[in-house]
């Protein structure tokens, strides 16, 4: 059975500037080998189709309240993300009501689950400890009664989740091959305090950056300056956060070291700039900036050296994203008379217009291996979510007028896309299957607007 130590500070990411101490991040779990009692199989359906998995609740083998709570709460928070991805199909829980509790791991009922036409199931336990809390969990093959994964983790029990979202991305990987999200973070802007900006002609809200888990559980606020501080991105490894602030009059970019509870301006500021995004590789930051008179496309170094501007032109040129491999950057550019997307290299050569619709904004590029971008589309009095295979040509549309849609983010493994939408009247976070199916409503307080989701 592998072990893990995990440590669970940085679970909550509680970031905000008033919290008084500075948030230890999140460690991943180290692999260790394989022991005799887990057979490195993969659970398949006899029909071929994806296989039936069973996630009950976990078994509370301390009989304290908040054990019992931390083993529901593993079990329910396991569930969901294991559906979130579609790689299993979930039997229902509600089921589970018919099937004798199980009081470990060895008293399994195994025929009863079976009669549930369940291919898999994953039996937990959860144990307190000296240390904090022993979290045991096995997938078992229902008709051979093996186990087919099986992992052991010890840390605190501040934050049942995190435990749910590890083994949900580890069985993913062991099982399919695919790297999860479940450990992921979104992070997003929004005007829930309801504070009004002062010494302003225009009556406008203060909006703040804000953090959550991926399913918008865990909603933390980073910022509290109580100005406009807008379109935030993550660095690749997940530690800084850069974003657009008016706290100091003109839009200026600052970073945000969220565990190491520092930042401040990135660069000296010359004009207007906005709109960062870190390359693939976190060593550059692309902008766009008004320092030479129009909005143009800059890069600079994470330290702020070594600045190249990367377009010329009399139309405005904004809001860049990077191609996966780092050599190409898209943006959106009226340089034909409506906004339009772009791609060059890196070094700004070979422009190309890639979409021709009647307005297109905000591009995002796809992860590997898929070679997209999504976007923003005039449809008519709004907005939809369309996404425009680079390989093909094709364009497929993702939302169809129900309300306006925009600011899409693609999630690191590319199955899912972020965006912000007005479609439930305030403006809320959702997410999406690339294909356009389980639409999920993340936020709920507030107007809350442009996602972007860590790698």
């Amino acid at each position: 059975m592998t072990r893990t130590f995990l440590t669970l500070a940085g679970g909550t990411l509680i970031v905000a500037a008033t919290a008084g101490q500075t948030p230890q991040p999140p460690q991943t779990p180290a692999p260790a080998s394989q022991q005799p009692s887990e057979v490195m199989t993969t659970i398949t359906s006899e029909a071929g189709t994806p296989p039936r998995f069973a996630v009950p609740d976990f078994i509370a083998l301390s009989n304290d309240a908040e054990t019992v709570e931390a083993a529901k709460k593993i079990g329910q928070v396991l569930y969901d993300d294991l559906n979130f991805e579609h790689e299993f199909a979930l039997i229902p829980r509600d089921t589970y009501a018919t099937i004798p509790a199980a009081t470990s791991v060895a008293t399994v009922p195994f025929d009863r689950w079976r009669e549930l036409n369940a291919d898999g199931l994953v039996v937990g336990t959860v144990q307190k400890v000296a240390a904090g809390v022993q979290v045991e969990v096995r997938l078992f093959n229902v008709r051979t009664r093996q186990s087919a994964f099986a992992r052991e983790y010890s840390g605190s029990i501040a934050n049942p989740r995190l435990y749910a979202h590890t083994i949900s991305d580890e069985l993913h990987q062991q099982q399919r091959a695919l790297r999860g999200v479940a450990r992921t973070k979104l992070t997003f802007n929004s005007d829930r305090s309801g504070e009004r900006l002062g010494n302003t002609v225009e009556s406008r809200s203060v909006k703040e950056v804000y953090v959550s888990d991926y399913d918008g559980e865990n909603q933390r606020q980073v910022t509290t300056n109580r100005s406009l501080n807008i379109t935030s991105v993550w660095s690749p490894d997940g530690r800084t956060l850069a974003y657009t602030s008016y706290r100091q009059g003109p839009p200026n970019i600052f970073l945000a070291n969220i565990y190491e509870g520092t930042g401040g301006v990135w660069m000296k500021s010359e004009g207007q700039n906005w709109t960062p995004v870190f390359s693939p590789d976190g060593t550059r930051i692309a902008f766009s900036s008004t320092r030479d008179g129009n909005a143009e496309i800059y890069v600079a170094n994470r330290d702020g050296s070594n600045l190249r501007r990367l377009t010329n032109h009399s139309a405005a040129d904004i809001a860049p994203t990077w191609a996966p491999n780092g050599t190409q950057i898209a943006f959106t550019s009226d340089r034909t008379g409506t906004p339009q997307i772009y791609v060059m290299a890196a070094d700004g050569l070979g422009l190309q217009k890639v979409t021709s619709e009647t307005y297109a904004d905000r591009p995002t590029w796809s992860p590997a291996p898929y070679n997209e971008i999504a976007f923003a589309s005039r449809t008519g009095p709004g907005n939809d979510i369309k996404i425009k295979d680079l390989a093909t040509g094709q364009v497929r549309q993702m939302t169809f007028g129900e309300g306006t849609n925009e600011s899409p983010a693609f999630a690191p493994n590319g199955r899912h896309l972020a965006f912000m939408s007005t479609r439930s009247g305030k403006s809320q976070i959702f997410t999406i299957t690339r294909d356009g199916r389980d639409l999920r409503q993340l936020t709920r307080l507030g107007n809350n607007y442009q996602p972007d989701w860590s790698k």
